[in-house]
């Protein structure tokens, strides 16, 4: 299924141009999957009105998860062609080592839910850092079950189903962190708007095992990055289990699962006021954001 959350309720797609708006006691899909983490309500449902989805307004499907953690340097592409070379220059001792690791154990970080904005929202650029705000196109998790210490071979039923990010970062504040002795990252990922999140989520049952997907990212109508899941690092079940050695994961709680080469640090290529950025995963749909000053 396709599901929505909206300026109307929950909807769920009915046709390519149409959503079923639902009778629920829930405002969004993230309070949904709070008490029906596996979204059975859904299917007996009542409907209260079928609209246009062009004059529907989309939200975030979850609009305040109560945890965001993002996977890095999780492509293949990403780490090999871009991210070493950085590691190395910054870290010219332990560069290798560093590369090694991630290729070995997914790493991650958190960012706080007030960065999560919804479809057709304005990326705001940082009063604090406005010159090197950067895109990466990456697949989101939204998990149904929660669960402490899961293992891999469990990790796809703990998964409600998929949305489409945009992880927005300030390359300038990050290259401060890596640079120095211990980086995190939350300061330039977790910015205000800097987590797009949409335009549906899509049930897990639309999907196989091993994940296969094509995801893209289009600035202006330019092709700044294509790519297919199949080159992460790490699959998602192995993402989800090592977060949840960690941390506890609960109902609602998203995971972007990383991205691929073509993020415009790289290019020197900055997100700008005016810019149109458009992102689409194939069986999810196009996330659409525009660049405000």
């Amino acid at each position: 299924m396709r599901l929505y959350t909206t300026d109307r309720g929950i909807a769920k797609q009915v046709d390519e141009d149409t959503l079923a708006v639902l009778d629920l006691p829930h405002a969004d899909l993230g309070s949904l999957l709070t008490i029906d983490p596996y979204l059975s309500t859904i299917a007996d449902a009542p409907v209260r009105e079928t609209v246009p989805i062009s004059e529907a307004t989309l939200r975030a499907p979850i609009p305040r998860p109560s945890k965001v953690f993002c996977m890095s340097a999780n492509y293949h592409s990403h780490l090999d062609d871009e991210v070493a070379g950085v590691l190395k220059m910054l870290n010219p001792e332990g560069g290798d080592d560093q590369i090694k690791a991630l290729k070995s154990t997914p790493t991650f970080f958190g960012v706080p839910s007030s960065a999560v904005t919804g479809p057709n929202d304005s990326i705001k650029l940082p009063v604090i850092a406005p010159d090197q705000v950067d895109y990466e196109v990456e697949v989101a998790a939204v998990i149904g079950k929660g669960g402490r210490d899961i293992k891999p071979a469990d990790a796809w039923d703990h998964i409600a189903g998929f949305t489409l990010s945009n992880d927005v970062s300030a390359r300038d504040l990050q290259q401060q962190a890596m640079s120095a002795p211990f980086f995190e990252l939350g300061h330039a990922k977790g910015l205000d708007t800097f987590k797009p999140l949409g335009p549906c989520l899509v049930t897990r049952d639309v999907f196989s095992q091993p994940f296969d997907i094509a995801i893209e990212t289009k600035i202006n109508g330019e092709i700044r990055q294509a790519a297919r899941t199949t080159d992460m690092v790490h699959s998602v079940e192995a993402s989800i289990a090592e977060i949840s050695r960690y941390f506890t994961l609960n109902p609602g709680d998203v995971i972007l699962t990383g991205s691929p080469s073509g993020v415009g640090f790289f290019q020197g290529k900055f997100l700008k006021p005016g810019d149109t950025i458009e992102m689409t995963a194939e069986g999810i749909g196009t996330l659409c954001n525009k660049v405000v000053g």
